[in-house]
């Protein structure tokens, strides 16, 4: 097979396409680590529905089927392996081992799945740029085993999230629209799987998402703007329900919040200029790198968020209208 170029940090690198593998930095970080599919296809259990002992749909099941579908969709484009990370390990022990301590176990006593499960795939081929920003087209979902119902016989639907979006590739942020997010996918059979993902990637449409993210760069906070920003994002979380009804919605708690902050005098790629202006861009980047910080289950719901309240503050300058945000 001959050897392509792609770039990384800048530099040429000649490698072989079945070698290509999305970027291992992390796109998330909180509570996760990355494995590779090998290990989770050969090395983890399977759980099952505890009434008949069916298997559920796995995490490679689920895996495999959206990369499959990517490529059908996407012919001709590089797609590059998926980059995994998990939480919440469940560990156990076969019953021949049930009464050693856990000090004592050999590696082949054990057991082990992760309940938690985020990945996703590059396509690096369908690339754009956004105020001086390479984005690339990442498609990837979510399987977490706790929101299904084990306890029964296999038959009813199972979850998991699924998106298509951007990523930036200077930063690895997920950049995710309302329109490439399915964020509560019930199925019951791989062929109902495939097909709603067949459905979602059709549906998306990247030109408008592209528009979106760069309308952002062209409109910007001052200082004051900014600090009445965080300001209001901290109370927000604290109000009443019915004074939220007639806001603009925020999931980001004062951990993420910290890190926007800190990031807005820090962050090399994306903090203030000299006269403590900020364009939305990067404010929206601000937002999606405390992301990182989010566990698997709230991740994609807080990125589709960050640009739905980005859009909000664009829409809020665009106008002049007021924002309780900003006011």
């Amino acid at each position: 097979m001959e050897p392509i170029i792609i770039y990384n940090n800048q530099n040429e690198v000649p490698v072989l396409l079945n070698e290509l593998q999305s970027s291992s930095n992390a796109f998330m970080q909180a509570n996760t680590m990355e494995v590779p599919l090998k290990e989770i296809e050969n090395n983890h259990i399977i759980p099952v529905f505890v009434k008949d002992n069916e298997p559920a749909i796995s995490q490679v099941d689920f895996i495999e089927t959206l990369c499959d579908t990517v490529k059908e969709v996407y012919q001709g484009e590089i797609i590059l392996n998926p980059n995994i990370r998990v939480s919440h390990p469940i560990k156990g022990r076969i019953p021949n081992a049930r009464n050693k301590p856990a000090n004592e176990l050999q590696e082949w006593e054990k057991t082990l799945y992760y309940e938690r499960m985020m990945f996703v795939v590059e396509i690096p081929s369908i690339t754009e740029t956004i105020d001086g920003n390479k984005i690339s087209l990442t498609v990837g979902g979510v399987k977490a085993y706790n929101m299904d119902n084990l306890y029964n016989k296999k038959g009813p639907q199972e979850h998991f999230k699924f998106f298509v979006g951007f990523q930036n590739k200077v930063c690895t942020n997920l950049c995710v629209s309302s329109d490439g997010y399915v964020g509560d996918l019930k199925i019951n059979s791989l062929h109902a799987l495939k097909h709603a993902i067949r459905d979602g990637l059709y549906s998306y449409n990247p030109i408008e998402h592209v528009r979106s993210l760069d309308r952002l760069s062209q409109y910007q906070l001052n200082e004051q703007q900014f600090a009445n920003l965080l300001g209001r994002a901290r109370m927000y979380n604290y109000l009443p329900q019915p004074e939220k009804e007639h806001i603009a919605p925020l999931l980001y708690g004062d951990q993420q919040l910290n890190v926007v902050c800190k990031d807005y005098y820090k962050d090399a790629s994306f903090c203030k200029e000299d006269d403590g202006n900020i364009n939305l861009w990067k404010v929206y980047n601000l937002f999606t790198g405390s992301n990182k910080s989010t566990y698997i289950d709230k991740f994609l719901d807080r990125s589709v968020n960050a640009l739905d309240f980005a859009e909000h503050l664009r829409t809020t300058l665009d106008n002049g209208k007021p924002s309780w945000f900003l006011s």
